[in-house]
């Protein structure tokens, strides 16, 4: 069987927009904390709208917006008889998506999507099978809607990162898998980073590596040695969030208080006071422009992603999108733009305004 993903790795790099979470909770379609994306149900309109502004960014992906819809997650939201509808719905959103041309020069490749389940325990089979059985019913629900590749991603614990492979395998679709490991530097259940992702390529996923928790600045060292470590491709796709050595992952991210005595009434910034610790666009590009070079060819950007910063991360691996025909045009700015029409009082002013 071809196995289109890893053909277009080949080739050259390939852009994943995740993020979904963030950016749906912002257009205000999602309830922050809770994170149970029912805007496919209740507004599949702008959840598609999503999708096609990520694909006219440079997204080569369409990934179903089934983060968080799992058995476990639903069912503490006490949404669990809207289950198979929300995945179903999200699967065809993300399909018909896929569908629709943009007259790109490569045609976007629809993933199905599994995540963390936040009950895994290494220490009782019980809930090993509960988990197992929920990925099972998201696997089949994605094969059921035509997806193309299969996404686990978001696991913090390396054996639940297994399993997921173990059940995508099954779908005999290509399978991506990116972990998360917390502010430790490991994950939870004690195996390396670079261990795990060495153990998921000998199991066969087709692209290991990392997602979401880590800004550019903390996830950079590890993908770079996953890459030295690994044959196959690697993924890398951070949250768009300033993370440091203290301060690893975006859990425990302080606030700049000193400098804007930000509001925070949760005790911390995450999930809903992190603003003032976004990355800018620069950032983005950098870290893509810096990994890729490296040779690490799958790449995005996740929880805080928006747009414009897939196309900052496409742009920055040479990539001319759609987007690209609204990158930024300084020349013609009314006061720092360097264009004839622009008034020499009026630059003058700049410095000042």
């Amino acid at each position: 069987m071809s196995n289109k993903l890893i053909d277009k790795l080949n080739q050259g790099p390939v852009i994943c927009a995740e993020g979904f979470l963030f950016e749906i909770e912002r257009r205000g379609y999602l309830s922050a904390g809770e994170f149970v994306p029912t805007v496919a149900l209740d507004r599949p309109d702008v959840l598609e709208a999503l999708h096609r502004d990520f694909q006219h960014a440079g997204s080569d992906i369409v990934q179903a917006f089934t983060y968080n819809v799992h058995r476990e997650k639903v069912r503490v939201a006490g949404k669990e008889h809207l289950l198979e509808k929300l995945n179903r719905a999200a699967l065809q959103i993300a399909r018909k998506v896929t569908n629709i041309s943009l007259d790109q020069p490569k045609p976007n490749l629809m993933a199905g999507n599994i995540s963390n389940s936040n009950i895994w325990n290494e220490n009782d089979k019980k809930v090993q099978l509960e988990v197992e059985k929920m990925f099972s019913e998201m696997a089949q629900w994605a094969v059921d809607e035509k997806a193309d590749i299969m996404i686990g991603e978001t696991f913090y614990y390396a054996e639940e990162a297994f399993k997921a492979l173990e059940i995508i395998k099954k779908t005999n679709l290509p399978a991506v898998i990116t972990i998360a490991p917390m502010g430790e530097n490991k994950m939870r259940d004690n195996w390396s980073i670079v261990d795990t992702c060495k153990e998921l390529e000998q199991r066969g996923a087709d692209v290991v590596g990392m997602n979401c928790f880590r800004g550019p600045n903390t996830m950079k060292q590890f993908v770079l040695e996953i890459r030295k470590a690994v044959k196959c491709h690697v993924a890398a796709l951070p949250v768009p969030y300033r993370t440091n050595i203290k301060h690893q992952t975006f859990f425990n991210l302080p606030d700049r208080s000193n400098e804007c005595g930000c509001e925070s009434p949760h005790g911390r910034t995450f999930p809903t006071a992190l603003d003032p610790l976004y990355c800018n666009r620069y950032e983005i590009a950098k870290f893509s422009k810096e990994v890729y070079d490296k040779g690490i060819n799958y790449l995005g950007v996740c929880c805080g992603a928006s747009p414009a910063l897939i196309r900052e991360v496409a742009q920055a691996v040479g990539l001319t999108v759609n987007g690209s025909k609204y990158k930024e045009n300084m020349k013609n700015h009314f006061m720092y733009g360097d264009n004839q029409r622009i008034p020499k009082h009026i630059k003058e002013y700049g410095d000042l305004a």
